[in-house]
């Protein structure tokens, strides 16, 4: 019996960290995207009002429960996708997005389970990841039906774990994991969505394509803001210190100072240089100019060796 349900059974209120441990147990990502809203809208409504136990301290799997229907391959080993003209390539491509989609539900249940404690961090942090993961679990859910409808399913084609690779580099560093999962990765995903909108308009696919650009596309902004917006929050608690020998946030912070830092810890964390090119506009709207990503473009070989 898990510290949760035991908690349940002896009529304790449970914990949202709590709760995201049970969700990530959860191998079926159906059931896992269904949970996740039911915890994130107990959550929102103050229905769980705990974000932990202080007193307690629960472990994190390094790997969260996954299904065990889905074909895993190197990231170098994945057949070409295409350019959404066929269904066949379609399938793929929105059997991709399902899979990424699935993987983020973890992600962002993991940061909460993870670090909302270890570090500290205030109410809004958690109430803002649970936001992320309830998105990420209504995008699953979405993309998986229109999967279905496309005559395919999740596990019927071959994925691979990158995501999460990225997500174990950064397990002990708060700081690395928003800025390679939210501010690089998730970025990254904002730099390809209007290609791929236009594949599927091009293709014919007006349904997925509205479902992208109309729900996924806008939400995916806000969740790549989360992590610019924690980012500078850490950045700004660990250089102020206030009158009780309390960290706090800086509004003045130097923003030359936290660009330089996630220049620093993208340059530890990710191997090579960002792949232009870039989507300045949804960029800008979550939040981070060109100054924060351009020079990342561009490494040079001292700093790319450095970066492995």
């Amino acid at each position: 019996m898990s510290q949760s349900e035991s908690n349940i059974e002896d009529g304790k209120e449970e914990t949202l960290v709590e709760a995201a441990l049970r969700i990530l147990t959860t191998s079926d990502p159906f059931e896992k995207a269904k949970l996740g809203d039911q915890v994130a809208c107990k959550w929102l409504q103050g229905a769980i009002f705990q974000p932990y136990n202080p007193s307690i301290h629960l472990s994190v799997p390094d790997r969260p429960a996954r299904p065990t229907n889905v074909k895993l391959l190197s990231p170098s080993l994945m057949p070409k996708l295409g350019k959404a003209g066929s269904l066949q390539s379609r399938q793929a491509i929105v059997h991709s997005l399902v899979h990424t989609e699935s993987w983020a539900i973890d992600l962002s249940w993991d940061i909460i389970a993870r670090f909302g404690q270890q570090e500290a961090m205030p109410r809004d942090f958690f109430t803002d990841f649970v936001k992320v993961a309830q998105d990420e679990g209504r995008h699953f859910s979405l993309l998986a039906s229109r999967l279905e409808e496309l005559s395919s399913s999740y596990g019927a084609l071959p994925a691979h774990d990158g995501l999460w690779d990225s997500a174990i580099a950064t397990s002990n560093d708060l700081l690395a994991r928003l800025a390679i999962e939210h501010c690089v990765h998730e970025a990254r995903g904002l730099d390809v969505m209007p290609t791929t909108i236009s594949r599927f308009r091009n293709g014919g696919d007006h349904k997925t394509a509205d479902l992208l650009e109309t729900v996924i596309y806008p939400e995916e902004i806000t969740h790549c803001a989360a992590g610019v917006r924690w980012f500078k929050y850490l950045c700004a608690r660990s250089t102020t210190v206030g009158p009780n020998n309390e960290t706090g946030l800086q509004k003045g912070e130097d923003e030359e100072e936290v660009i330089n830092k996630f220049h620093a810890t993208v340059r530890k964390y990710f191997r090579g240089p960002l792949k232009p090119p870039f989507n300045v506009e949804a960029r800008k709207s979550a939040g981070f100019a060109p100054k924060w990503y351009e020079p990342l473009a561009s490494l040079l070989p001292t700093e790319l060796k450095g970066s492995s």
